[in-house]
């Protein structure tokens, strides 16, 4: 029997999977990407009796995938947090998929676990962008401020990384990256001992403040929108960027727009609580857009379609 960890690039994903594996210790073959490297499962070889956990990952954009590895009678474990459509019923499919606004992944599994690894699931949800999240999680450990900032950088860095075209761009791969959270049952001692928490925070702030001499391709009543210049700093930026804006304007929406092989973009969206769509609501309208109620992406947006995005953005939360 093989086993398959299949997780998301970014904080959350490699949060959550710390957290399962500091629990249940196993010799996995790791899959993972970037960011937008949603399509995951269709990789895993997978075959009868072997066993998939799939973390962060969107099962919609995956169903099909899923649908072949049970019918090769693998056994699937999935957490996470995203859209996934009509769940399929099926003997080997063990899901754990809650899409409330206020959670992530790495709650799901702190939640599974009985809060066994707590600090970790607050360095997950700080780095999916959910403040009250991660307090909430971290409440019981009765940390200090400078403590609990300690969380939220790390979060923040450890999710910046996951930003980019190819690995190219990022300073990090995403499996090297799990690989080196994965030495650390302790938050503090990565933050402490770790040389590339000291890179990673270096790197995220010059590139934003890159974004923040930037200003808006659209300002509306009650959303704005950045379309970045096509450079890797800009591919790292765009998720990061994103979640600062949505933290210093909770009541407007925000997109952030990067090219993409001269012909399109890659968006982030963050939206506002209250009336409007969702993220995922607003993103799904494009096609390769999803992801949940506060935040979604679109993986492709063409060109041509710019100016009818920004106008159609600017008018979903107009009230």
């Amino acid at each position: 029997m093989r086993s398959f960890d299949v997780f998301n690039g970014d904080a959350d994903g490699i949060c959550a999977l710390h957290q399962l594996r500091l629990a249940d210790p196993l010799d996995s073959e790791l899959v993972t990407g970037l960011k937008r490297d949603i399509a995951l499962l269709e990789t895993v070889p997978a075959a009868n009796g072997d066993v998939v956990t799939v973390l962060d990952i969107s099962l919609d954009r995956n169903r099909a995938a899923l649908l072949a590895l049970l019918e090769r009678g693998a056994r699937v474990r999935w957490f996470d947090h995203h859209e996934p459509g009509e769940i399929p019923r099926h003997p080997g499919l063990e899901a754990a998929i809650d899409t409330a606004r206020g959670t992530c992944t790495s709650a799901i599994i702190d939640r599974h676990l009985g809060g066994r690894f707590r600090a970790w699931a607050a360095v997950g949800a700080f780095g999916d962008n959910l403040e009250e999240t991660a307090r909430k999680l971290a409440a019981p450990l009765a940390l200090d401020a400078g403590r609990l900032g300690e969380l939220r950088e790390l979060g923040t860095h450890l999710n910046y990384n996951a930003y980019g075209a190819s690995t190219a761009d990022v300073l990090v791969a995403p499996r090297e990256l799990y690989r080196i959270v994965s030495a650390y049952a302790d938050p503090f001692e990565m933050i402490a001992k770790e040389p590339v928490v000291r890179r990673l925070a270096a790197q995220r702030r010059a590139d934003l403040e890159h974004a923040a001499s930037l200003a808006p391709a659209l300002s509306a009543s009650a959303a704005d929108a950045y379309v970045l210049p096509e450079a890797p700093w800009s591919r790292r930026v765009i998720g990061t960027f994103a979640n600062r804006l949505a933290t210093e304007q909770p009541a407007r929406a925000h997109a952030v727009l990067v090219p993409l092989d001269g012909d399109a973009y890659v968006v982030s969206v963050r939206a506002p609580q209250g009336g409007g769509p969702t993220a995922a609501e607003f993103c799904r309208r494009y096609g390769s857009g999803g992801g949940r109620a506060a935040a979604g992406g679109i993986d492709r947006l063409e060109a041509g379609r710019l100016e009818r995005f920004l106008d159609e953005f600017a008018g979903a939360w107009s009230g």
